[in-house]
């Protein structure tokens, strides 16, 4: 459930998945501000922030920019760390869907639209399957966290994500 594939609502075409980054709690602010690249994807690793109720809550997340990068996602992934996971920038924004082909831990989906707001959230995508998750509109980036993340911490449609 690690990986979603990503496809346009007008085309269906898959496009996405998920990955994680684990960020060292020993490092130095210096150190996490450096960029760094993910160890099982060799993907570039960034901050990520949102702020549920005001509160900013802060991830390290993998950055999926191109076609096979998207495609790929977090399949196969059998962990994800608590403040980690996958952003998908999408530019220029659409309508998209994900699914979780070869994924095998729950997601959460976050969809993010163009004012960086969050507008709709898939929780708990169901490992391995086919059916699409839409977003409810054009997106500028879609999210995948641990499934149930997003409840844990509060994060809800409207929240403002930035990276």
């Amino acid at each position: 459930m690690n990986k979603a594939r990503t496809f346009t609502l007008a085309v269906l075409g898959a496009v996405a998945a998920c990955s994680p980054m684990a960020a060292d709690a020993g490092q130095k602010a210096t150190q996490s501000a450096a960029p760094t690249t993910h160890p099982v994807s060799g993907l570039p690793v960034i901050p990520l922030t949102i702020a549920p109720a005001g509160k900013p809550h802060a991830f390290r997340v993998e950055v999926a920019r191109t076609e096979p990068e998207q495609a790929r996602g977090l399949m196969f992934r059998t962990e994800m760390g608590a403040d980690e996971g996958m952003i998908f920038p999408m530019s220029p924004p659409r309508d998209a869907a994900f699914w979780m082909k070869n994924t095998v831990i729950p997601l959460d989906i976050v969809f993010i639209a163009p004012d960086h707001r969050i507008a709709n959230i898939a929780a708990n995508a169901v490992p391995y399957s086919l059916a699409p998750i839409p977003s409810a509109g054009e997106v500028m980036g879609v999210l995948e966290l641990n499934g149930g993340r997003a409840a844990q911490l509060g994060i809800k449609a409207g929240d403002r994500v930035d990276w």
